[in-house]
């Protein structure tokens, strides 16, 4: 009698590093890998939000990972990337120390975030590789509800 046959579902991450940590965004929600330049301040944008930067004629906001994930502040460098992604309708930039490279991801191996507890909010899953554990994000979840208004406030405020 013949082995059942199983379907592996496989996501392709961009795996990135963020105070020696590391993370994943699943690859559909990348748009493009830049080079760092100097953020903007967005006055009255929620904390969550470094500023903003102009990537060819769009004004997208950074969001702040370091903040988000309790890790120091670190002023910006040369050497940072801007992964430039979409969270849900609205075009976001993540501000990361490196990113590393693009991994295959068996879905049946992803751990749900609940298995972190609480700090789980802005995670989609856990999954282990080459070298430890990756946390992938869900940039829907990022920010709250009330952060997400503000931002569109401070977007439609007057210059």
């Amino acid at each position: 009698m013949a082995a059942p046959l199983t379907s592996h579902v496989a996501r392709e991450v961009l795996v990135f590093e963020v105070g020696g940590q590391r993370y994943g965004l699943p690859t559909a929600d990348v748009r493009e890998l830049v080079r760092a330049v100097t953020i903007t301040p967005l006055p009255n944008a929620p904390a969550a939000i470094e500023g903003v930067v102009n990537v060819r004629g769009s004004v997208l906001p950074v969001l702040d990972v370091r903040a988000r994930f309790r890790l120091p502040p670190k002023a910006l460098d040369p050497s940072d990337h801007f992964i430039v992604a979409s969270a849900g309708p609205r075009g976001v930039i993540l501000r990361v120390d490196r990113a590393t490279h693009l991994a295959l991801v068996d879905e049946a191996a992803v751990q749900p975030p609940q298995t972190l507890g609480p700090s789980a909010t802005y995670v989609a899953g856990v999954a282990k590789l080459d070298g430890g554990l990756v946390l992938i994000h869900d940039l829907t979840t990022f920010l709250s509800a009330a952060e997400a208004a503000s931002l569109e406030e401070a977007f439609s405020a007057p210059a």
